[in-house]
Order: C-alpha cells, then structure tokens, then sequence
C-alpha cells in the first residue's frame, strides 16, 4: 500500500509562478549585477587601454572559461582577432578551450585540471595577459591556469561572480560581480564588449557606420 493510501498527504507542488514574475525576478537580479559592473568601470577602462598597449608591441591575450564561461572567452578573442565596432588591424588572442583535439588530448593524457595549464605554458610570454572567465571563481582548471601564468611573467586578469573566491585571489587584478549565475554570466558578456570598446577607443579606432561586422 502506498504511504499515500495510509494516510501520508502528498507532497504539494510549490505554486507556479507567473510569466511576468519570472521575467521581472530575472531582470531586477540582472540589474544588481550591473550596477556592481557599473562600479567596475575604473578597473574595465584600465584594462582595456594597457591590453591596447601590449597588443600594439606584439604580445598576445589568451583566454579561457568552462561552458558558458568557455564561449565569453571566445567572444572576447573573435572581437579582437576580427573587429568589435572599428577597423583595425588584428590583434592577437587565443581562446585555450577552442582547439578540440589540443583539449582532448590534454584532458586524456594530463586530466581536466591541466588543459588550460599546459597551453599557457606552450603558449605565454611574459608580458602577454591571461583573461579567465568564471562565474565560481573556484575552477580547477582556471585556478592551475593562473598559477602557471603568473610564474611566466603573464598577468592575470580574471572575471568572475561574488567575493572572495579563489581565482580572484590568485590573480593580478579581478572584477567581481555580485549575482545568479544567470546574471553574473550575462554581466560578464557586458564586460567583454566594454574591454574591446576601450581597447578600440585606445587604439584610436573610428566606429563604422553599421556599428560593427554583420553577425
């Protein structure tokens, strides 16, 4: 006999909300974390102007996240390597998880911890910038990254939700932003074209009249 049938009241569903509820929740969360952003702009605009610097004289960015983290990191480097809103030359930066086969053969042969690791080592230079991405702050992968990083001479700079996490710590400078995953996440997308707006706007790029590349 069920615990039902003797007697036991079922679980009640918890109340389902309404569209409208779900989408006012998820903005006003979205605003919190921009407004945090918003206070980040100093630190965004410092960025964006000393990777212009570097970029200029030959050093390279690298990036890399995990899941959606993994593709605001391509974004930045596909806005850098093409254009974000000028026409410029190229600049040089590396998305680490984008080559399957180097992530597959580095997961298999060193473990998961080690497929951002080893690319910085095959690939930095000292004075090159290492961007990680992370709503957590607490990858492995991401904090063994920075590590190696910083003892080649790459500066760190890192991009994650609320701290104090440990990626923050472990890195030159952080921007640390309040909020659910979701918000932190698209936030964090915000601060990947407000990177590439300074690095233009150092590089003295004029904006074209369509506003950037068709997408």
């Amino acid at each position: 006999m069920s615990p039902t049938a003797q007697g036991t009241a079922a679980p009640t569903a918890a109340p389902r909300r309404s569209a409208g509820a779900v989408v006012d929740d998820h903005l006003d969360g979205l605003g919190v974390t921009l407004a945090a952003l918003r206070a980040q702009a100093p630190r965004l605009t410092e960025w964006g102007t000393e990777l212009a610097t570097r970029l200029r004289r030959g050093q390279r960015l690298l990036a890399a996240g995990n899941g959606g983290s993994a593709a605001e990191a391509q974004h930045l480097t596909a806005e850098l390597v093409g254009r974000y809103r000028g026409e410029r030359e190229p600049l040089s930066a590396i998305a680490l998880h984008a080559a399957t086969s180097t992530i597959t053969a580095l997961g298999n042969d060193y473990g998961f911890v080690e497929i951002y690791a080893r690319q910085v080592r095959a690939h930095g230079r000292p004075g090159d910038v290492l961007v990680l991405l992370s709503t957590s702050g607490r990858s492995d992968n991401l904090l063994a990254a920075a590590e190696v990083a910083r003892s080649l001479g790459v500066t760190v700079w890192s991009v994650t939700g609320a701290e104090p996490n440990p990626l923050a710590a472990a890195s030159d400078e952080a921007v640390c932003l309040p909020g659910a995953t979701p918000s932190v996440q698209e936030a964090h997308l915000v601060a990947v074209h407000l990177l590439c707006e300074m690095v233009d706007a150092a590089l003295g790029r004029s904006v074209v009249q369509d506003g950037g590349g068709a997408r």
